[in-house]
Order: structure tokens, then sequence, then C-alpha cells
């Protein structure tokens, strides 16, 4: 068993969030697009600017979660005006759990999921919802087993590739 432990990011680790941002995300996704819808993708998601934008937005909060000190995931949560999309001003968003490939099936996702539904129910939010890939059945899986259960779909822009989102929530009884 791993000891994995959570950690708030500050500005000092700025590089670290990026770095294991473009690295999970071609992980999770370059096998199932196109090399150039990821590279456009990469640089305009991921990029200094955009980044140090949502690290300033007092309604967003990054973690990462460490295994010996070594960044195996990290988590992105938002709420109020951070939202990506005003479905509910009483909720908070998980826009971004990813973990590293040679991590995963070692309980970091399950760790940052769970501390994504402790701070909302430390922020008294009524749900908590995402977005995933209608194709990452793996991820599906995971947020299923957690309780969410799937309420809309949006579109999401990779590239030139307009792909379909399914839209999750888990009600929160305080």
């Amino acid at each position: 068993m791993y000891d994995i432990y959570i950690k708030k990011i500050g500005p000092a680790e700025f590089e670290r969030l990026q770095n294991i941002s473009k690295q999970t995300f071609t992980e999770t996704f370059a096998g199932d697009n196109s090399s150039e819808d990821m590279t456009e993708y990469l640089s305009r998601a991921f990029s200094t600017d955009k980044l140090r934008i949502e690290a300033d937005n007092p309604g967003s909060e990054f973690y990462f979660g460490l295994i010996d000190n070594i960044v195996a995931g990290y988590l992105k949560i938002n709420t109020g005006e951070a939202q990506t999309e005003q479905l509910d001003t009483n909720a908070l968003e998980v826009e971004r759990i990813y973990v590293l490939k040679e991590f995963q099936g070692k309980r970091t996702g399950q760790i940052l999921l769970d501390k994504a539904i402790q701070i909302a129910r430390q922020k008294k939010v009524t749900c908590i919802w995402l977005g995933v890939w209608e194709k990452n059945e793996k991820a599906i899986k995971f947020y299923r087993k957690n309780g969410f259960i799937e309420f809309d779909k949006h579109i999401f822009v990779l590239g030139s590739d307009r792909q379909t989102d399914i839209l999750m929530k888990l009600e929160l009884n305080q």
C-alpha cells in the first residue's frame, strides 16, 4: 500500500503543475486523437498564461497527489463563477482529475476525488459535477462507482475535433 499525500498547490509548484497537466492529458488521450489536435490543445489549454490565470482565480483550487514526494496526479476544482459552466451556483466542479499511468491502480484518483468531496462538504455545496469524454469508459465507470449519475452532455473542443462530454453529478446530503 502506498501513502498518498494531498497537497494544495502554491505558486512555487507552478512548473510541476504545467508538466503533469501536459503529461497526464497526453497519456490519457493521445492514443485516440490526432497529433495535430493534441499539440494545439496542449499549447492552448496548458500555456503558462492560461494556467496562471486559472491558479489566480479565487474560485479555483489545485491539489497534487504525491507518493514519496513524487507528483502522481492532480486535481482542479472550481466553485462559483470559476465553474466552466454555470449549471448550479451552489455546486463544485471537478474540472480536472488526472493520474500518471505509472500510478494508476494505486488509489491516487480515488483519494483525489475523496478530497474534492471533502472540500465540497466543507463549502456546503449541494452537488459535485464534472464532464467526462463519452469514450473514456474507464473514467465513466470510476465516477459511477462513486455515485455519480449522468445528467446532460456538452461539446468539448480538442483542436479541430468537436467531442461529446457526458456531464455527471453527485448529490451531497449535508
